[in-house]
Formats: C-alpha cells, sequence, structure tokens
C-alpha cells in the first residue's frame, strides 16, 4: 500500500503533464534556427498577397451585377424600388461579394503590416497607420453594404416603401461614391505609397501608383457638391467619374501589391 501511495504521490497529473509537454513546444519554438523564421514569415507574406489578388478577383466579379438592368433615376423613388424588387437576388449577391472581399481584405492589411515590421521595424507606426485606414475603409464601406441590403430586403414581399429605399440608396452613395469612402482609401493608398517607398518592402514604383491613387481619391471627393445626381454624367456623387478614379486604382494597387508578395524571394530583404 505505501509502495502505490508514493507512486501515486509522485506521479504527474495529466494537466501538468499537458502543461510541460506545452512548454517544450514553446521552448522549440522560440530556439527555430532564423532560416526557419524566414521561411514562416515568407508564407505569410506570400499569403497576404494571394488575398490581395483575392480581393481584386471579387470585385472584378462583382463588376458586371452592377450593370443588371436599367437603373432609373433615383428621385423616382417608386420607379427605383421596383427596379430594385426586380434585382433583389442580384443586389444581395453583390453585398455577399463584399463580404467576401473584405474578408480577403483584411487578411492583406495584416500581412502588409507584417511585411513593413520585416523590412523596417521603426515604421511600424506607418504599417499600422495603413491597417487602421483600411480598416476604417472597410467599416464605411460595410455600413453601406448594409443599408443597399436594407433596400434590398425591404422590397420582399412586394410592399417596397419607396420613401425607405430612397433614403437608404442615398445615404449608401456617399459611402461608396463619395467622401466617406474616398477620405478614407486616400488615406490608405497615402500611407501604404510612403511606407513602401521608405522601407523598400516593395518597388519605389508602387508608391508613386498608391500616391496617384490618392490624389484622385481626393479629386473624387467634391463629387457631392456638383449638383443633382445622374448615373449618366462624369461628376456627380452618382457619377461614372467618381467610380472609376476614385475605386479602381487602389484595387489595382492591391492587386499589384499582391502579386509582388506572391513573387517575394525575401521576407526580410527590400523588393
Amino acid at each position: 500500500m505505501d509502495h502505490i501511495v508514493g507512486h501515486a504521490e509522485i506521479s504527474p497529473r495529466p494537466g501538468l503533464r499537458y502543461l510541460a509537454s506545452s512548454a517544450c513546444v514553446v521552448d522549440k519554438l522560440l530556439h527555430l534556427p532564423p532560416k526557419e523564421l524566414l521561411m514562416n514569415d515568407l508564407k505569410v507574406i506570400r499569403w497576404t498577397g494571394a488575398f490581395g489578388v483575392a480581393v481584386f478577383v471579387l470585385v472584378l466579379l462583382e463588376f458586371p451585377l452592377w450593370m443588371v438592368g436599367s437603373a432609373p433615376h433615383i428621385s423616382d423613388a417608386v420607379a427605383y424600388s421596383q427596379y430594385l424588387a426586380k434585382i433583389k437576388d442580384v443586389a444581395l449577391t453583390r453585398v455577399l461579394l463584399d463580404m467576401c472581399s473584405y474578408v480577403s481584405f483584411m487578411i492583406f492589411i495584416a500581412g502588409f503590416r507584417h511585411l513593413i515590421r520585416k523590412a523596417r521595424p521603426e515604421y511600424e507606426w506607418t504599417a499600422t497607420l495603413v491597417y487602421g485606414a483600411g480598416l476604417l475603409w472597410m467599416a464605411v464601406t460595410l455600413v453601406a453594404d448594409s443599408l443597399m441590403g436594407g433596400a434590398a430586403l425591404d422590397t420582399l414581399g412586394g410592399k417596397a416603401d419607396p420613401t425607405a429605399i430612397r433614403a437608404l440608396v442615398e445615404g449608401a452613395l456617399l459611402m461608396f461614391n463619395g467622401p466617406m469612402a474616398f477620405v478614407t482609401t486616400g488615406l490608405f493608398l497615402g500611407a501604404a505609397g510612403y511606407v513602401s517607398w521608405a522601407t523598400g518592402a516593395l518597388p519605389r514604383w508602387t508608391a508613386w501608383m498608391a500616391y496617384v491613387g490618392a490624389a484622385l481619391c481626393a479629386a473624387s471627393i467634391p463629387a457631392m457638391y456638383a449638383g443633382t445626381l445622374d448615373q449618366a454624367r462624369f461628376y456627380n456623387a452618382l457619377g461614372w467619374g467618381p467610380i472609376i478614379v476614385g475605386s479602381f486604382p487602389p484595387i489595382f494597387w492591391i492587386l499589384v501589391a499582391g502579386i509582388l508578395m506572391i513573387r517575394k524571394r525575401d521576407a526580410s530583404a527590400p523588393a
């Protein structure tokens, strides 16, 4: 009996064995050779690039859905609510694709911040600014998608409220094609361009590409003051001009940055 008791006293409990094994795993991770750590960082950066390309692909898939049907002018609330009722499934699919692109974009900006920290740790503050601006951009467009999704859902059952739909759609426009979107997008591109130039994490020509995109976003902000909403005209809150010059440059920059990250050979060396 004493032998059994003594054996029980010195035998480690399951919880202690688990802690001991976890400590061994952590110790091995902390003592990984530098080469293995770099390989792990390189995988992170390449996955970051893949999700950047995914953002572009998802936006490309969504773009034709905005061309479905012939939308009446938003000022004709009754006609617009009838149009939205006909394409409600398309409108909800656009929202779904946006949700997928937001997830990909969030992973991309987190990985981009990691890339900058590996290249030049002293520029982490700028990398954090890029990350914060990206999250804000995503949050603003998420609200816009919620408004557009709400407008589509209001048409279910055939009893749409034209006034409510017009208010929801016009509220979303200032976020999709107005200052709320372009200010945050411009900040994202400007910060990304600066930190890419300063750290050499990406080629310097990508910084100029980001600067041009930021300038176009800034030029699109005053479109909200351009008078009557008219999707057939170039420069107003509903015009096709701000959609092109303020929306596509950041998407193309994300695509280019993503491809360069996928092709990277060293996690810490300048591109």
